[in-house]
């Protein structure tokens, strides 16, 4: 293993309001719930993993020229993110309420400045970090129209720079109404492709998960396909199957597993770990994430 290359992180950064639920949501009632306040995003939340693994990190994105965006700039930066956020005047940053049960979440978004992210932004951020060897996208940045331009241009610019590229698929609704073609479109040859088991049926149809990790090497070169407790499954266009099963732990907020998931496997892949060991180390992150409340890893 050696230390993984400075990783540049683009997309979303969040606040989240995260509700975990004592039971069932009792509609047009109450139900009682322990909330926090906290930094969340998918795109950053990956960052501050990835951070937490003592790689060098710079988060690429939007925030508004709030309270809300100094925190989240601000946490981010004692976590050990090198942030280079653009700040956008007269709209508020992002905001989602996380209401979250023992097994599942649900979100309810603000994109907010996120949608705002430009083009010339991530080209300069770019530019600023010619020590960086991977680039890694969350799929929000191309799901949103008015951010997508510069979810695509990242990708072509890290092309440019030499960069090898991954992508996180993000959610499945938005991808349901963007469609598989479009999106597949836009990722096409990238290193890596992650995707849930939700986000794998929209993009290659109900197969077994190695079977969609395979119909997905034709637009990627790489593609793990994350299962939750079942476990996670990597394919490559030229090595057999990996499977490594997920951990057991008592589960108390699947808020950001996902993205500390991620920042496992890419943290350890770019230090050359081999595919069945880069899943088990994504697999022990994503663990801690949902033992503790909160997508953030804890000090």
């Amino acid at each position: 293993m050696t230390q993984p290359p400075r990783v540049i992180v683009v997309g979303d950064v969040i606040t989240d309001v995260v509700a975990v639920l004592s039971g069932p949501l009792m509609a047009g009632s109450d139900t009682a719930a322990e909330i926090r306040f906290s930094g969340g995003g998918q795109a950053a939340n990956t960052a501050a993993w990835v951070a937490a693994q003592g790689v060098d990190v710079t988060l690429v994105g939007a925030i508004g020229d709030d309270d809300a965006g100094r925190d989240r700039a601000a946490e981010l930066e004692r976590a050990g993110v090198d942030c280079a956020l653009e700040r956008i005047e007269g709209t508020a940053t992002g905001t989602v309420v996380v209401l979250a049960t023992e097994d599942e979440r649900t979100m309810v978004s603000q994109r907010g400045a996120n949608l705002r992210l430009s083009v010339a932004h991530v080209e300069r951020a770019l530019t600023a970090v010619p020590d960086a060897g991977h680039l890694h996208l969350s799929a929000y940045t191309l799901l949103d129209v008015g951010s997508r331009g510069a979810g695509l241009r990242a990708l072509a610019a890290a092309r440019e720079h030499g960069l090898t590229t991954s992508v996180d698929a993000a959610s499945a609704a938005p991808l349901r109404r963007i469609g598989a073609a479009a999106f597949l479109s836009w990722v096409r040859d990238v290193d890596l492709l992650l995707v849930n088991a939700d986000e794998a049926t929209v993009l290659a149809g109900g197969l077994d998960p190695a079977a969609q990790g395979r119909a997905l090497t034709a637009a990627a070169r790489r593609v793990v396909v994350k299962r939750g407790a079942a476990g996670a499954v990597w394919v490559d266009r030229t090595a057999p199957v990996s499977v490594a099963p997920a951990r057991r732990v008592a589960v108390v907020d699947v808020t950001g597993a996902g993205d500390a998931f991620a920042a496992g496997l890419l943290t350890a892949w770019l230090g050359g770990a081999t595919a069945s060991a880069a899943l088990n180390r994504a697999a022990e992150l994503g663990a801690l994430a949902v033992s503790t409340i909160g997508a953030r890893p804890h000090p």
